[in-house]
């Protein structure tokens, strides 16, 4: 009885514990967004704005879709989509093309959060949803890269931007040629046991680096992380049990061999990691609920993105990190459950207590 005083409401995620609603912690998550986004666009020009509307747009039009289908209102009154969105756009290379971002949108909201019920009930974040999916349709598209502040970024755009659905890609590498000399096209992440050649710390901090729209400027990153948790909209523990299971795993290897293994700084601010520890491991929805499942579930996040990048097939690994941490998170939250009072193990039948 809804009337009774000891009477208990059984809701999903997200469960607030503060007097925050869930339409103010998501605009908090994309007030703190728009740094990222912005300094995406200053360093990538044109297309990294066309690419972070593209996905945006893709993922607001996707929702509204099936908020139709289902007879409910085509816009939701919190902005989670938008999020999705801009972090989709994010984890894509700038050059990426539009009608690809347009795409991943649709599966990120389709089957990342739509199949499983919507908000609250989806267990994998969905913008990794559509990046995963984006890195198996189109594995060329997603290892193909362009430095930042080339001269013509604002007056022109990345040929594969606009390159056309189901045909070769538009070959950039006579336009970014044009703009600057000796570009090689790797990211820092390619260098780990291939060259030895790492970025230095200084330039992986303020993403004067190639990579992702959105990955390259850790250190911008984690100041909107911190001002999140100033904010009280983000807990701090899962981001900092990534970073210490990151630098856990690599100082060991690093150790070792220096030349051939890089250091905790350069595993922390290179890639996606930081991206994927502020603002993607601590999606509500698929993370513990317990104090010490939130940390066993940073702390797999970090060991496991370092164990891809070092010895798996492909050179980041933060994205599979957390949707395997999102796939663990209820098995953590079991085991990491604490005992009521009172608990009594069950007798067996004909055994002892």
């Amino acid at each position: 009885m809804s009337g009774h005083p000891l009477s208990m409401k059984i809701r999903t995620s997200p469960h607030l514990k503060k007097t925050l609603t869930v339409r103010e912690i998501m605009a908090s998550v994309v007030v703190a967004l728009l740094p990222v986004c912005a300094w995406s666009i200053w360093l990538f020009g044109l297309s990294a704005l066309a690419l972070l509307i593209t996905t945006t747009l893709s993922c607001i039009a996707t929702e509204a879709l099936f908020n139709r289908l289902n007879g409910k209102p085509a816009l939701a009154r919190e902005s989670s989509v938008v999020i999705t969105g801009l972090l989709l756009g994010l984890t894509l290379p700038p050059g990426f093309a539009l009608w690809m971002a347009a795409l991943a949108g649709f599966v990120s909201v389709a089957l990342g959060k739509v199949l499983f019920g919507g908000l609250g009930q989806n267990p994998f974040n969905p913008a990794l949803v559509g990046r995963a999916f984006a890195q198996a349709s189109f594995p060329v598209a997603m290892t193909t890269w362009t430095p930042g502040f080339l001269a013509e970024r604002f007056s022109s755009f990345i040929p594969s931007t606009f390159a056309a659905p189901f045909m070769t890609p538009v070959d950039a590498s006579g336009w970014i040629a044009a703009q600057v000399d000796g570009w090689s096209g790797a990211t820092p992440l390619k260098a780990i046991g291939h060259t030895g050649d790492f970025a230095s710390a200084s330039d992986l901090m303020f993403g004067t680096v190639s990579g992702s729209s959105g990955e390259t400027a850790g250190l911008l990153i984690l100041l909107c992380g911190a001002w999140l948790v100033w904010k009280g909209v983000m807990g701090w523990k899962i981001p900092a049990a990534v970073m210490l299971g990151t630098v856990l795993t690599s100082l060991p290897f690093w150790l070792i061999d220096p030349v051939l293994y890089p250091s905790p700084v350069f595993m922390l601010f290179s890639g996606g990691l930081m991206l994927a520890a502020v603002f993607m491991a601590t999606d509500m929805v698929g993370t513990p609920l317990t104090e010490k499942g939130v940390w066993i579930f940073g702390l797999l996040i970090g060991f496991l993105t370092v164990m891809i990048r070092l010895f798996g097939s492909l050179p980041e690994g933060a994205m599979y990190a957390v949707l395997i941490g999102n796939a663990c998170a209820p098995l953590i939250d079991k085991f990491t459950q604490s005992k009521p009072f009172g608990y009594q193990k069950p007798v067996k039948e004909g055994g002892k207590a």
